[in-house]
């Protein structure tokens, strides 16, 4: 059976998300009316408070940080109402177990993708907790993402969603590391973005490499062995090259050394 939803928080991402539910029996709260209001013309209901919203059998939570999802379950506690808690922001990794620790039926399901992927249901899900919890609001988080993994236990859905946001932002670190050298070497930076995201496109980016189960270091007869070492032969090469621009530009480049440092260790070589 389709499960009731109550909604809290939307913002950019919880707006679209909700609106993929409403053909469900689904509750929307959020302290501001306009995202309430499309919601309801959309076909969902108005729920008046998070206690309101927390009146059915699964509850969604997309709010801004660790302290307003404390907060929201510190509301669904004092209403009585025992949905299975389903919280999407991405919180500290000890936040899931200390709101199970008050009673709560929780699921830790932090989201990868964006507003974009929000609003075309295309969003990765990272889902952490029980079996039970998980059947239950699986057909609510199916609607919302394409993507959706049961990770592991309670938690673990947090701590894919910060190992994946850990590449996202070292990458972005090392983009502005690469625009300055672009920049110093005359280029053009909005040209050279569209090159990034079109080859990206097409490699799979940093996550190309991301084929193994382990990161134990490779036998020399291992299939990846040979893949990686030329991985790392083009790396530590294209690196060196990139290294010695910089020099000779005057530019800091603090990450491309270190990856220079670490890239055949970190391949299993």
């Amino acid at each position: 059976m389709t499960p009731s939803v109550g909604f809290v928080g939307l913002g950019s991402i919880g707006r679209p998300m909700a609106l993929r539910l409403v053909d469900l029996d689904l509750r929307v709260h959020d302290v501001a009316s306009e995202p309430v209001a499309e919601l309801v013309a959309a076909g969902a209901a108005a729920a008046s408070s998070v206690a309101e919203a927390a009146e059915a059998d699964v509850l969604c939570v997309m709010v801004r940080d660790d302290e307003q999802v404390r907060a929201v379950a510190s509301e669904v506690i004092a209403s009585g109402a025992a949905p299975v808690l389903v919280v999407h922001s991405t919180v500290a990794p000890g936040t899931p177990a200390d709101l199970a620790s008050l009673g709560l039926r929780v699921l830790d399901a932090p989201v990868s993708g964006g507003p974009m992927g929000a609003a075309d249901g295309s969003l990765a899900i990272l889902v952490g907790g029980d079996e039970a919890s998980y059947a239950v609001a699986e057909p609510v988080l199916t609607r919302m993402g394409s993507k959706v993994v049961h990770a592991g236990p309670l938690g673990a859905g947090t701590r894919m969603k910060l190992a994946r946001n850990l590449i996202h932002f070292v990458a972005f670190t090392a983009v502005t590391e690469a625009q300055r050298l672009a920049e110093a070497s005359g280029l053009d930076l909005l040209a050279l973005g569209e090159v990034v995201r079109h080859t990206d496109a097409i490699t799979g980016g940093p996550g190309a490499i991301m084929h193994r189960d382990t990161t134990a270091p490779l036998a020399a007869d291992d299939f990846w062995h040979g893949v990686f070492d030329h991985v790392r032969a083009l790396g530590e090469k294209d690196l060196s090259f990139a290294i010695e621009l910089a020099a000779t530009l005057g530019v800091d480049v603090p990450l491309a050394q270190l990856a220079r440092e670490h890239l055949a260790k970190g391949l299993g070589l």
